[in-house]
């Protein structure tokens, strides 16, 4: 029987890992649509690029950086030098296998540091992106997701993270180590890099539907990313399903209906913005509250994450695509209202102020998301001046102003030849009007 539950845990595991791994094209088509034609792929190329940066630095010490033995029995960092390369993840284990575990946890880092792409769009060099991403994920993801994922194990005699265990902070999947982290470094990261030329005058969405389809995808590996958050094929994994689905449509009706009140207009991509807002709020959550619970959070982190997009033209911050208002407001609105709406009856079995729990859950949320938020920012801020005073942070005028497809990947999203479909997929940067959206083929 034993043998038959895990077998069916690692079934389930696996099937999340394809699902969770879906999200990484998801996000690129996604970020992708929502920005000009000139910029399209660059953005692509940022998300995939920078996933990968941290797949490979995974590799080498990730896992027991992230779920290993805490050095020092302090909580801050795993032991990187327990297992470089991951050999002992080759030997067959019991119950779930730890290489499925490594692998799971791998798309969560890679997938943290893409999201952070879309708060730098239009303006910021690949090649400093990219040394970004493998600095970044080692100096600011391990730690974190440290402090939030890695539980004592008693019987292992292994030390945690201390968010998870000294504190006793609440975070199912990754509201504070996931979305809270990549919207506060995407805010440190756009900050340093200054606004885009023209802002807040930018460039539409070029494609409304390629946006659809992305935030689709997304959605569809949330419910691996919370899902197999689960660790098996259980009731947890149930009803974190059950709540990440009510959660979507929640939020998706929040957003329409706030943005519908002050802008007069229910739109698009308002409805995928709010189904993404509210899949971040209950990421956090997913384990610790009813359906009601979740459905209040939906709600909630549709309707305050847009009336946060306004917040960067008041403070004057350019966050190209929402990352703050979207996974930073909406990583603080599910972290939050555990403390309120967590109910014992949920798996996790905590109960929140409105359910007889004390307010000291209150504080240890705040105390969590107050650490990830102080320790993000200036890490991320230091990152980022460093990489400015050596090889620069910021694409050159010219390059910005013509978009960075053409001069810096050689490419162009679409190919728009009235002469025929011959036209090459790459041309030079001279043979591109750099002030249109539309391709300008050379005749001669």
């Amino acid at each position: 029987m034993e043998e038959a539950i895990a077998a069916a845990d690692t079934a389930w595991v696996l099937a999340a890992f394809t699902a969770v791994a879906l999200m990484v094209p998801g996000l690129a088509l996604f970020y992708g649509g929502m920005l000009g034609v000139k910029s399209a792929l660059n953005m692509i190329m940022m998300v995939l690029g920078g996933f990968a940066v941290a797949g490979v630095v995974w590799v080498f010490f990730g896992p027991a950086a992230v779920l290993g033995d805490s050095v020092g029995g302090l909580g801050l960092i795993g032991n990187p030098f327990t297992d470089i390369g991951l050999g002992s993840l080759l030997e067959p284990s019991d119950g779930l296998p730890a290489a499925l575990t490594a692998a799971f946890h791998l798309l969560f880092a890679g997938i943290t540091v893409a999201i952070i792409a879309g708060g730098v769009a239009d303006r910021m060099k690949f090649s400093a992106w990219m040394i970004f991403s493998g600095i970044w994920v080692v100096l600011v993801y391990f730690p974190v997701a440290h402090w939030v994922f890695a539980f004592d194990d008693e019987d292992a005699g292994t030390k945690g993270g201390w968010i998870a265990n000294v504190l006793g902070a609440q975070d199912f999947a990754g509201g504070t180590a996931v979305h809270m982290n990549a919207g506060v470094a995407a805010l440190a990261l756009a900050i340093a890099l200054g606004k885009r030329r023209g802002f807040p005058h930018v460039p539409r969405p070029h494609s409304l539907p390629l946006v659809v389809l992305g935030g689709g995808i997304l959605m569809f590996g949330w419910f691996g990313f919370n899902g197999g958050s689960a660790g098996g094929a259980n009731h947890t994994a149930g009803v974190v399903v059950l709540n990440t689905m009510i959660a979507a449509v929640a939020g998706l009706l929040g957003w329409l209906l706030v943005e519908r009140i002050r802008e007069k207009h229910a739109t698009t991509l308002g409805a995928v913005s709010g189904m993404i807002a509210a899949l971040v709020g209950i990421t956090p959550a997913a384990s610790l509250v009813s359906p009601l619970g979740a459905l209040l959070i939906g709600f909630a982190a549709g309707a305050v994450c847009f009336l946060t997009v306004s917040l960067k033209f008041k403070l004057g911050y350019d966050d190209s695509l929402d990352v703050v208002a979207i996974h930073l407001m909406g990583g603080v609105v599910g972290t939050l209202l555990i403390a309120f709406v967590a109910t014992a009856a949920a798996p996790a079995g905590v109960d929140g102020l409105f359910f007889g729990g004390g307010i000291d859950l209150l504080g240890r949320q705040i105390l969590a998301m107050a650490a990830v938020f102080t320790y993000s920012f200036a890490v991320t801020w230091l990152i980022a001046k460093a990489i400015d005073k050596t090889i620069g942070l910021r694409v050159d005028k010219e390059t910005e102003i013509m978009g960075i497809d053409v001069p810096v990947h050689g490419e162009t999203a679409y190919v728009m030849d009235s002469f025929g479909a011959s036209a090459p997929s790459k041309m030079r940067p001279e043979e591109f009007a750099a002030d249109r959206e539309v391709v300008v083929p050379t005749v001669k």
